[in-house]
């Protein structure tokens, strides 16, 4: 699964998604639930709250365990099928974290792709009136198995696109969704780089680049 993760800086999305970001932001060394992140859809790019909200939810609370996605199960879904046909999206990233628990209890893992070069998580949005008939944005990223390079550290995986497959993820679907996602799936990327940072990215208030140094050894 995917429970933290590091967005991209403004320039770098503007540069990488040929957009222009309508309201600015900067990077966040570590991303957690519920908080305001980058998305980007169609020819925009703008902030949503991570853990989505279906545009149909009427309950008095909100969902719970909705920031990731099963791939293998999306399309059918009640909760993710029509944010699968109709409203998909490209959560850009640095890289993520995981969490291995070993002798030292658990360590967290900072993933990212060779070069640190920029991520694309497959995602999903949706939006929602509140009671107050206020619009809220919110996203989850889709999941998979991991791949080899990474099943060692943790038996789930983000789905990364590759820039070849941006286009038609945010492109409409007019039918064969769930064998669309499928083959999307089957085509992310696996292969990524780790090591071991301290704990000071546990806590979601620390933020800055001590998230991502390499822990002494």
């Amino acid at each position: 699964m995917c429970g933290r993760y590091v967005s991209r800086e403004q320039a770098a999305i503007e540069r990488e998604y040929n957009i222009r970001v309508r309201n600015p932001f900067e990077r966040v060394y570590n991303a957690a639930p519920t908080m305001l992140l980058p998305v980007v859809r169609t020819g925009e790019a703008l902030p949503m709250r991570w853990g989505l909200i279906p545009g149909w939810w009427s309950q008095p609370t909100l969902p719970t365990s909705t920031i990731n996605a099963r791939s293998e199960e999306a399309a059918t879904k009640p909760m993710w099928r029509g944010a699968v046909r109709h409203t998909r999206c490209l959560v850009p990233a640095m890289g993520w974290y995981e969490w291995h628990t070993g002798a030292e209890g658990k360590v967290p893992h900072f993933i990212h792709a060779a070069g640190m070069a920029g991520l694309s998580f497959a995602g999903l949005w949706s939006e929602w009136k509140d009671p107050r008939g206020e619009t809220q944005l919110s996203f989850a990223i889709l999941t998979r198995a991991a791949s080899a390079a990474l099943a060692p550290l943790h038996h789930r995986m983000p789905v990364v696109l590759s820039p070849a497959a941006w286009a038609d993820w945010l492109s409409n679907w007019a039918s064969n969704h769930a064998d669309r996602l499928a083959g999307h799936m089957a085509a992310a990327m696996g292969e990524f780089e780790y090591y071991p940072v301290s704990r000071y990215v546990n806590t979601p208030r620390n933020q800055g680049e001590r998230c991502i140094e390499r822990a002494a050894a």
